[in-house]
């Protein structure tokens, strides 16, 4: 069975957000399954793809909104409301149908498509129709834009996030409804896009690499605390402002906090222990260097990776519920809590007795599902092959 895997941004072998980390775990495990997969989408600019040979580029594109000028910004704000399009998915809009199509073309005959989120998919949504296709929903992008509407602090924001809310919802609906089979990455959001049914869905359990970790022992920390993340991204930033605002301040003065990302304008703390390192060479390098990980969703839908990267390393942590989407599994040295001095308290308990644990069973676990509901979806496109050449 061939696929075509559709994508905004196609697998540069960096893996620097968990988006790209859940692309690489999704079309692993569609390999393993014994599936062809050729991956189209566009490539960073200046990352050329990690499997050439197994991806056709549309082009070079940087969607990141917190890099663009205010005249680039303006200009997809506008294109947006004269094309009725997401601003999320205006922003793909840099090559023509023609060009997409033409593209499909040199993938060469294939049996379906696998929707990878609704952004790409959004942008040219008339020309996958043809095809049966898989959805992959990443999160239910329609409910995180409400939060992020109800988290905003401009009025314009405000409006833009609703906005996006309203013709999610829509889009979603109807990639659900289409596609064969729609693979979610936490179980409330099956419910949430109206495909609990075992017949029309089924969750992805993830991991974070190919590879189980490679993990040196004893470790050494650094710090009490870390944190990274893509911070940028609206439900993360949410989760950090509600740490920094509702739990640092709990926190013993000297209790020390690394923060490795890129952090947007206005974020800052008072606490003296805090501090923002930017960006670090080797990210679990980062977070094994701490005693304990603060795992602090508060918005949003989906998986956490950096949960999932956490339990498989083993490493202490103290998690909001939010933060355990999509997970079967908690480990015994993980502490929950949704109350900030509770938090706090938690925190200052695991840095000040060590406890990490194996993480291979967590790891070895999540293998397992993800294969066994990869099999699931694909027993849906089973008889394509057949009808595509029939």
């Amino acid at each position: 069975m061939h696929l075509l895997f559709a994508t905004s941004i196609v697998p540069d072998g960096a893996l620097a957000s968990g988006y790209e980390i859940a692309n690489a775990a999704i079309i692993a495990a569609l390999r393993r399954a014994g599936a062809r997969v050729t991956v189209i989408g566009f490539t960073w600019p200046g990352k050329p793809a990690a499997d050439p040979e197994n991806t056709v580029v549309l082009g070079a594109i940087d969607v990141r909104t917190d890099n663009a000028s205010a005249r680039q910004k303006l200009a997809w704000v506008g294109k947006a409301l004269l094309s009725g399009l997401t601003f999320a998915s205006v922003k793909l809009r840099a090559v023509s149908d023609r060009d997409v199509l033409a593209a499909i073309e040199r993938a060469g005959p294939f049996d379906g498509y696998v929707l990878n989120s609704v952004q790409f998919a959004g942008a040219f949504e008339k020309l996958f129709a043809e095809r049966p296709s898989i959805f992959v929903a990443h999160n239910v992008e329609h409910l995180s834009a409400r939060e992020n509407a109800a988290a905003a602090d401009g009025l314009f924001q405000r409006l833009l996030f609703r906005r996006e809310a309203r013709l999610l919802k829509t889009v979603e609906e109807r990639l659900c409804r289409r596609a064969r089979f729609v693979f979610t990455l936490a179980e409330e959001d099956r419910a949430a896009l109206g495909v609990a049914s075992d017949n029309r869905s089924a969750v992805l359990p993830l991991v974070t690499g190919a590879q189980a970790p490679t993990l040196k022992s004893p470790r050494r920390t650094d710090c009490d605390a870390a944190l990274i993340g893509t911070w940028t991204w609206q439900p993360n930033r949410i989760g950090l402002d509600w740490f920094l605002g509702k739990v640092v301040p709990h926190l013993r003065p000297d209790f020390r906090i690394r923060i490795a990302g890129h952090m947007p304008s206005g974020v800052a703390s008072k606490h003296p222990g805090v501090e923002f390192v930017g960006r670090v060479p080797d990210a679990q390098a980062f977070v094994r260097g701490a005693a304990v990980i603060p795992l602090i969703s508060t918005a949003g839908s989906g998986v956490q990776l950096k949960t999932i990267e956490t339990f498989e390393l083993g490493l202490p942590s103290v998690a909001t519920s939010r933060s355990l989407r999509g997970i079967d599994h908690r480990p015994s040295n993980c502490v929950v809590t949704d109350d900030p001095v509770a938090f706090a308290r938690a925190l200052e308990a695991a840095a000040a007795d060590i406890r990490d644990v194996d993480g291979s069973a967590f790891r070895g676990s999540q293998v397992k599902a993800l294969d066994a509901a990869i099999r699931l979806g694909l027993e849906k496109l089973a008889p394509l092959r057949q009808e595509a050449f029939a």
